[in-house]
């Protein structure tokens, strides 16, 4: 599993007339009456846009990128790894969120190295700090601790909070066998008590979702009215293996970004996309002291998505 720069070159030549037709076919059948959006694709000359065309109105208060379903170590994560590089060394973050399944198949903390430490060096060596939640794959080994005791991935415990600046993140366990009840009470506690203007909230799975898991009931009931009464702008999982951005809904936007290197499924669309599509990359979130702006960046460095979120969202 684990691949020097050489091996990743040849598996990434044998993942383009292999692999890539099998991502490509599952794309197609994404595409074919479900790849739509309420808007046209982004359209770009090159590839993402120049700092100034990306920052009108002065640099963000925070800029950071967000990932999911990434620990596989084959060419797909390291790909869209080095476009997260690439992206930073024009538009520097100094944070990750990443959200679940960061260990595949089954949470082995012995497969860190090759499936964390490796793609993403050039960012750890720059600082570039992670933030990560528990996915179901990462709970199959001894329910997740051996990735809580893990330093890089700095998890204090199952849910957690922490803030930058203007901005505070709520981390979940959304895994079925989590704490509800005990999870539930903290979270209401820390939503009310935050004085942050931005809210954003990540997990592993789903609420709102035109993939192959659709959307939860259950995460519908017991998430989104803290979401609505306490102003939640964002909430950010993977679990399904494609790109989605809803339009708010109650005031929250809700963001699938399970596109960081696990085999891609396809998605559809529901009355509430704003976009959707099977690819590989990242979303990159700028927050400016009016709003929220959301990339969509591929492996291949091309925007495919936009998206703002205003604050006065919840402001009455």
């Amino acid at each position: 599993m684990r691949f020097n720069r050489r091996k990743f070159l040849l598996l990434a030549g044998v993942s383009g007339l292999g692999m890539g037709v099998l991502g490509r076919q599952l794309i197609d059948r994404g595409n074919a009456g479900s790849h739509l959006s309420q808007q046209p694709a982004v359209q770009t000359h090159g590839t993402y846009p120049s700092p100034a065309a990306a920052q009108p109105a002065g640099d963000p208060l925070l800029r950071f990128v967000a990932i999911a379903d990434t620990g596989t170590g084959y060419a797909d994560q390291y790909a869209v790894a080095e476009a997260m590089n690439r992206y930073r060394q024009r538009h520097p973050y100094p944070l990750v969120i990443l959200a679940g399944d960061n260990i595949y198949t089954n949470g082995e903390i012995s497969k860190v190295k090759e499936v964390f430490e490796e793609p993403y060096q050039p960012l750890l060596i720059n600082g570039v700090k992670f933030h990560a939640c528990l996915g179901n794959h990462d709970i199959r080994t001894d329910n997740g601790e051996p990735q809580l005791r893990y330093a890089g991935f700095n998890m204090p415990q199952r849910y957690y909070t922490f803030r930058e600046k203007d901005v505070q993140f709520f981390a979940l366990d959304t895994n079925g066998n989590a704490d509800w009840t005990a999870q539930l009470a903290w979270l209401e506690g820390e939503l009310k008590s935050s004085t942050a203007a931005w809210k954003i909230v990540f997990g592993h799975h789903p609420i709102y979702s035109s993939g192959h898991y659709g959307t939860n009931q259950a995460l519908i009931d017991s998430l989104t009215p803290l979401f609505q009464k306490y102003g939640v702008q964002l909430y950010i999982n993977g679990h399904e293996h494609n790109y989605e951005r809803t339009q708010p809904i109650q005031g929250t936007t809700y963001l699938i970004t399970g596109i960081g290197g696990a085999q891609l499924r396809p998605v559809g669309r529901s009355p509430w996309t704003a976009f959707s599509t099977s690819r590989y990359g990242f979303s990159a979130i700028e927050i400016y002291p009016d709003r929220m702006e959301i990339t969509a960046i591929g492996a291949d460095h091309q925007v495919f998505d936009r998206g703002t979120i205003q604050l006065k969202t919840f402001k009455t």
